[in-house]
């Protein structure tokens, strides 16, 4: 088969300027100052300034190879299908996306949607699954399904049709293939080549196995149906957003805008009505699961037990301080609830459901004691022990050897800078010692093959481009998958010599809470000088930016352009303890604030940064974050940047705000004390805001009310804005301009 490479677009979304213009002596523009700095141009260029980056590891089920997807050399974006041998060998192309769709494919509402709520910006293969018997590799690509046999790599296509299908798979033991198409849930029987519906009320309003927005956006829920381990049973959500809001929301693109009338349910407002059903294949009985008589809660997760005798479900209260474990009979759809879990604050989801499938227990991740540890349970829920414990959380649970009774997980025992793997028994009752087991510097990612022997093990830190290779399970490298050494033939080898270390270290926050943050000292740095500097924003719960790991080029640039560049993590965000994230409880906008004007007062003492020249950006949260101490810092930043900001909660969506806030009914001085729109008046600091027009997560209007808002007090600001971008600003010509925007303000208002 010829390969025919993709055309390029003919067009590139182009943005609206306003009261700004793009000057010409940005430092990290196309032309550097020395050999080996950074451009803007170079980093948003082929190929991958960080090199090569395997994505989507996985083990095929006898465990002789690993698969991966790879960006192209000529377009890090567009993604294929690559295997190696685990025994040793190079790693070889198994299926080239342009070969297998040569042409560019629209891709339907929902799987933009999809893609968008998984942060997928690459194009090509962007997913793909082996069946269990290890025979055939399942690819979704461009909406239609192709199966690849193993090992001679013939292609099978199982659908081409006008519609897209997608959250494909194959059932547990390699039978069937299943998808969504139109908003319906399928099978198709590979022996037969004939598909079955299994529902076909879907419609724009009722949708059969797939996940709501919020469960794929704030829940990490990304599907919507769940096959039984024997293949008898399939679960499956079926979705009405009939009483969801409508939000007239405008989509302005390139050449045209229309109204989207988008079902959002923003904070306090309706949510979706759902009901969860289980389909015995065989026999084509569906029984309705019994949830309960209130039905104004959450179907958090679904996972089936190892021996498919029963379902166990997570059911989450609206106010998300009460997680009940249901377990169901497949048959007739009749509940027990197993145990709760309950929350002075709020429960944090996980996906560490494991049941053992050669005892009656299960394992479970808990944040009862104020971090995230590790319970063993039987299966009528009573709790045998907890199996790790201490001031440290656990991130989450990646492999289990029954044989041996060890469970493996990665998390944050050793700092909060650093996550690692480690194993711990299960059965050991009396000495449950955790081991680490990865090396300590940096930060690592791991995929463990289903016998918990080996694992694959990603590893970046400041000064090393991620790396990935197989380990024993002790540790030890047996082979590189791709070693992206940073010798000559790297990307960044020509601008290694102008790379900038940075420095990690600790403030205290008002209360003696210690709070970590990391500093680039700016390029050819001179401790007499006085330096402009730069604070970069997020400050929101569920994550956290302060860790030794690979940051790209980007953070380069700033330092590379004679910027002091600083982050802080404060208290709010997570993997410090349950009492740390905490903090904002029903306050957003008061801690975060708090610890950020004191990480501002410290960068401001520092006797090399110009405390009159420090600038501020921040995007989503971050923007939030930047519009709230660019209007409450007692004195003015230089400059402000605030991307796709939150601006008043009660415009964001249900289970993320109420999770923090609850409700804006039950809550009225808490949303007002946490909205932007409350403390505009101080805003004394130059401001430009950026936000995509097609955003449908935070929604164009957080940035429009405050547009209005500041010109009717006529308070000056300036505005870029994103035509048909949603909520992250994408495509590598845009990302170009996107920085080029960034420095050309910040040249402007922090330079002399």
């Amino acid at each position: 088969m010829t390969i025919l490479l993709f055309s390029r677009l003919r067009t590139l979304l182009p943005c609206i300027t306003l009261l700004i213009g793009l000057s010409t002596n940005v430092i990290a523009e196309d032309e550097p100052s020395g050999d080996s700095q950074l451009t803007i141009e170079r980093v948003y260029s082929d190929p991958a300034l960080s090199g090569p980056t395997p994505r989507g590891l996985k083990f095929s089920p006898d465990g002789k190879l690993l698969t991966f997807l790879r960006g192209k050399d000529d377009d890090y974006l567009q993604q294929d299908l690559w295997a190696m041998p685990t025994r040793g060998g190079i790693a070889r192309l198994l299926v080239d996306s342009r070969v297998l769709s040569p042409d560019i494919v629209e891709l339907s509402e929902a799987e933009k949607g999809r893609r968008e709520r998984q942060r997928i910006r690459a194009r090509g293969i962007v997913g793909y699954s082996w069946d269990e018997q290890g025979s055939a590799i399942l690819v979704p690509l461009d909406g239609d399904l192709y199966t690849i046999n193993i090992p001679d790599g013939e292609v099978r296509r199982l659908t081409q049709t006008s519609a897209f299908e997608t959250d494909a798979r194959f059932s547990p033991k390699g039978n069937f293939v299943s998808f969504i198409r139109d908003q319906n849930l399928f099978i198709f029987d590979l022996a037969t080549g004939k598909e079955r519906a299994l529902s076909t009320d879907g419609s724009d309003s009722i949708s059969n196995g797939m996940a709501e927005f919020v469960a794929q956006e704030e829940m990490d829920r990304d599907t919507g149906y769940w096959w039984s381990p024997d293949e008898q049973f399939i679960a499956f959500q079926r979705v009405d957003e009939s009483p969801v809001e409508i939000i007239n929301r405008m989509e302005i693109g390139a050449q045209s805008a229309r109204i989207v009338p988008q079902r959002y349910p923003r904070a306090g407002m309706t949510n979706v009505d759902f009901t969860l059903h289980i389909v015995d294949l065989a026999e084509g009985r569906q029984s309705k699961v019994d949830l309960g008589t209130n039905m104004d809660v959450y179907l958090a997760r679904v996972d089936w037990q190892a021996d498919s005798a029963s379902v166990l479900i997570q059911r989450q209260n609206r106010a998300q301080n009460q997680l009940d474990i249901l377990r169901a009979d497949p048959t007739s759809g009749t509940t027990t609830t197993v145990f709760s879990e309950n929350a002075e604050t709020w429960i944090n989801l996980s996906h560490d459901f494991h049941s053992l499938k050669k005892r009656k227990q299960f394992l479970w991740t808990s944040e009862r004691s104020g971090y995230r540890h590790i319970y063993l349970y039987n299966n009528n829920g009573k709790m045998v022990r907890q199996i790790t414990q201490g001031e440290w959380p656990v991130s989450k649970i990646v492999g289990v050897d029954e044989k041996k009774g060890l469970v493996y997980f990665t998390g944050w025992r050793k700092s909060p800078l650093e996550t690692h793997l480690f194993s711990v028994s299960y059965t050991n009752k009396k000495n449950a010692k955790v081991r680490q087991i990865t090396a300590d510097g940096g930060s690592w990612g791991v995929t463990m093959d289903k016998s918990a022997r080996r694992f694959i093990g990603r590893y970046s830190d400041p000064d090393t481009p991620p790396q990935t290779a197989l380990y024993t399970i002790k540790g030890k490298r047996i082979n590189w998958v791709e070693e992206n050494a940073l010798d000559e033939n790297h990307p960044y080898f020509p601008h290694s010599e102008a790379h900038i270390t940075p420095e990690f270290g600790t403030i205290m926050a008002s209360d003696g809470t210690p709070l970590h943050y990391q500093l680039y000292k700016p390029a050819n740095f001179d401790p007499q000088k006085t330096y402009p500097a730069i604070i970069n924003v997020y400050g929101g719960p569920g994550t956290h930016l302060v860790r030794r790991s690979w940051r790209g080029g980007g953070d380069q640039l700033y330092a590379q352009a004679g910027y002091v560049y600083f982050r802080l993590d404060n208290r709010g965000s997570n993997n410090r303890g349950k009492a740390f994230e905490g903090a904002i409880y029903h306050a957003m906008g008061g801690v975060e604030v708090e610890d950020q004007l004191t990480g501002l007062k410290f960068l401001r003492s520092l006797p090399y940064v110009d405390a009159k020249r420090v600038g501020l950006h921040g995007w989503s949260y971050g923007g939030y974050m930047a519009l709230m101490l660019a209007t409450r810092t007692p004195e003015p930043f230089a400059a402000v940047i605030a991307g796709a900001p939150v601006s008043d909660w009660s415009l964001y969506d249900t289970h993320y705000t109420e999770r923090f806030m609850g409700t804006p009914q039950n809550n009225p001085q808490g949303y007002k004390a946490g909205s932007v729109m409350t403390y505009l008046d101080g805003l004394a600091s130059p401001l430009l805001m950026i936000h995509g027009m097609a955003d449908d997560n935070v929604i164009f209007a957080n940035s429009t009310q405050v547009y209005a808002a500041l010109q009717a007090k006529n308070l000056p600001f300036e505005m870029m804005t994103y035509p048909g971008q949603r909520h992250g600003v994408r495509g590598k010509a845009q990302r170009k301009h996107l920085m080029r925007v960034f420095f050309s303000y910040f040249d402007r208002h922090l330079k002399k």
